[in-house]
């Protein structure tokens, strides 16, 4: 259904933006079938790799078919906007109008332009974002205390060892106190990522660098994974928790798994049990990937839960979709009774959707203040 889907818009293109133009049939015919074959480049990822979340292809090679593939999916809205005007002016004017060729070639244009931008923005180091949350009870140790968030890193072939370097160049001279990592690291086997991820382990905190684990951490050998993680320095905390003390004060950070677990054979998240032996009057922040579940955190009476997977939405209007997929969250701040969530755009995405419009990629430090 999936691949049916991101076909539509390549068909529209053909039928009512290529088909019209006054071109050779040879070249339209060679455009269409390109065209076609981009438009199922998930499909022809996972028959030649087994899974269409890690193209192991060139970097430029991700690239170019993300900027094709943004143009498809652009030029499709609007040559249907295009058609839509037409229509209503026929009706006003009551006689049959036909759409200019350079209008066409305009649009085509401007998709191009529009479609490169939204790779860039997609890839870039992403800016950093400045965010405070206010906590009931916190201790005063803790007041003003700075947490860099990371999430949906997606290390592959298109956010390789350089693109990790400057991201963890750029976190470091923050000198936060904390970093937490809300999943979804990698897109590949550990072999096939093992150098571009091997710059995470110069990540440094005084309290530590800690990470939950997203649902790209079970499609790819999750016990592997995890292990690496903890090579590379880092506390993985998958329905754990670790306590945080700063003069005499306590400071509980829990991890849980990701809803993806079970269906791999692995334990579904679990508040409670992340939870289990933590001081009970200390303050909670959880790392949950995916902010589907936010209100069982917030029974659970954890203050904060820090989520990804979204990315945000990743373009202005589709994140209203996103959105109704994950239970009405998807990027920014949210009060879930009583208790705050903060969804991530992402600091990478995935490289089978490389596109961000109005939707950008933050690098994220939090400062908690005391309510």
């Amino acid at each position: 259904m999936f691949h049916f889907i991101v076909a539509i818009p390549c068909l529209i293109v053909i039928a009512r933006y290529l088909a019209p133009l006054r071109w050779p049939l040879w070249i339209k015919i060679v455009l269409s079938a390109l065209l076609l074959l981009v438009s199922q480049h998930h499909l022809l990822t996972y028959l030649a790799f087994g899974s269409m979340f890690s193209p192991e292809v060139p970097r430029t090679m991700v690239l170019a078919i993300n900027w094709v593939f943004g143009t498809l999916l652009l030029l499709a809205v609007f040559q249907l906007a295009v058609d839509l005007v037409t229509i209503f002016l026929m009706v006003i004017k009551r006689r049959r109008l036909t759409i200019p060729a350079s209008l066409r070639y305009a649009i085509g244009v401007i998709a191009l332009g529009i479609a490169a931008f939204a790779v860039n923005q997609a890839t870039r180091v992403p800016p950093l974002k400045e965010v405070e949350i206010t906590i009931d009870g916190l201790p005063a140790p803790f007041d003003g205390y700075q947490i860099i968030h990371l999430t949906d890193l997606h290390i592959s072939r298109l956010f390789e060892a350089p693109w990790v370097e400057a991201v963890v160049a750029k976190t470091n001279a923050l000198a936060p106190d904390l970093i937490v990592i809300t999943g979804d690291l990698i897109d590949g086997d550990l072999e096939a990522r093992r150098v571009d991820v091997a710059p995470l382990q110069a990540l440094s905190a005084p309290d530590g660098v800690h990470a939950s684990p997203g649902n790209h951490e079970y499609y790819f050998g999750y016990e592997q994974w995890m292990a690496h993680y903890q090579s590379l320095g880092m506390q993985t905390l998958a329905n754990q928790h670790a306590v945080i003390t700063r003069d005499g004060a306590d400071l509980v950070l829990a991890g849980i798994t990701d809803l993806r677990a079970p269906r791999t054979g692995w334990p579904a998240p679990d508040v409670k049990e992340a939870l289990a032996g933590a001081p009970t009057d200390a303050p909670i922040i959880l790392l949950d990937h995916q902010p589907f579940d936010a209100a069982i955190a917030a029974a659970a009476g954890v203050n904060v839960q820090l989520s990804g997977h979204t990315h945000g939405g990743m373009i202005w209007g589709f994140d209203r979709i996103v959105a109704r997929a994950n239970n009405g969250f998807v990027s920014g701040m949210y009060d879930v009774d009583g208790m705050t969530l903060y969804v991530n755009n992402g600091t990478g995405l995935w490289p089978g959707f490389a596109l961000r419009l109005g939707k950008p990629s933050e690098l994220t430090r939090i400062t908690l203040r005391q309510g």
